[in-house]
């Protein structure tokens, strides 16, 4: 019995470019299955690549549903204003209505010129006085015996979590810290708000960016380093050495890279962002 013809095992394809009416080669290329495989898949990740990096470094990201926007931010400010308000005048409402059942039962209301009167400092007796004189010489006797043996010099380094961080700005986080995409937060506040150093500190660079605008960075103690960025206006310059709670600039909108009026805010500690919601109440 004759063996059948096996028809021959393709090793190699040609994709070709051909001119239909000369039959012309224009363009031509080889390949295997695998090269072939390969490239799809490269392919397919470049794409994907490509489109993450385009949503998340363009301002494409803000129509993602549920991203938010400059409005949003915007709203949540007003919001938090507006909640700060209520709580002010629900004070009020409840000093009224206990002043009002004094009055019914008969006892005499309470004056809110009294209340401020009450806070402000009594003058101490001269027996007070002097307790008070001694636990102040006590309490200095102890703070240079500590630093006749090194505890309280200004070499003794602190790690982050036990230092006290000034709020750069009083506002809303509306960008909160991601360690690969955001490593920064985002704070909005009403425009013509102090952006102030959150640290004492050398101003290492102030200046203007295309991308980020008008922006500072500030070194501190223990390898610490403090960035704002999109400031309406600097109030330092390079070189200059600031205290925390230092008025630097003013906050703002400035550079490609910003949406809306904010603080772009990094914390850098030993050469790695750290997230600043962790040791700051913003």
């Amino acid at each position: 019995m004759a063996k059948e013809n096996k028809a021959p095992k393709v090793l190699r394809y040609r994709l070709s470019l051909v001119d239909d009416y000369t039959h012309r080669h224009i363009w031509q290329v080889h390949f295997r299955r695998g090269g072939l495989f390969i490239a799809a898949i490269s392919s397919v990740v470049v794409l994907i690549v490509g489109a993450f990096a385009l949503v998340s470094l363009t301002p494409l990201k803000t129509f993602i549903p549920g991203y938010p926007d400059a409005t949003s931010r915007m709203e949540a400010q007003q919001n938090a204003m507006t909640l700060d308000s209520l709580k002010n005048v629900v004070y009020r409402w409840e000093f009224y209505s206990q002043n009002l059942r004094k009055v019914v039962e008969g006892a005499d209301p309470v004056v809110i010129d009294s209340l401020i009167r009450a806070r402000k400092t009594e003058i101490l007796s001269a027996e007070e006085a002097g307790e008070l004189h001694v636990k102040d010489s006590i309490l200095r006797a102890n703070v240079m015996e500590a630093e006749e043996f090194g505890l309280g010099s200004s070499s003794r380094k602190l790690p982050i979590e036990g230092m006290h961080f000034f709020p750069p700005l009083k506002g809303v986080v509306s960008q909160g810290y991601e360690d690969v995409i955001h490593p920064y937060v985002d704070i909005t506040a009403p425009a013509n708000s102090v952006v102030m150093a959150t640290l004492d500190g050398t101003v290492v660079s102030a200046g203007w960016s295309d991308d980020t605008g008008w922006s500072i960075a500030i070194q501190h103690d223990n390898d610490i380093i403090s960035i704002y960025r999109h400031n309406e206006r600097l109030m330092v310059s390079t070189g200059a050495k600031v205290s925390a709670g230092t008025p630097i600039a003013i906050v703002g909108s400035t550079g490609r890279l910003s949406t809306g009026e904010h603080l772009h805010f990094e914390l850098w500690y030993k050469g790695e962002a750290v997230n600043p919601a962790k040791y700051i109440n913003f």
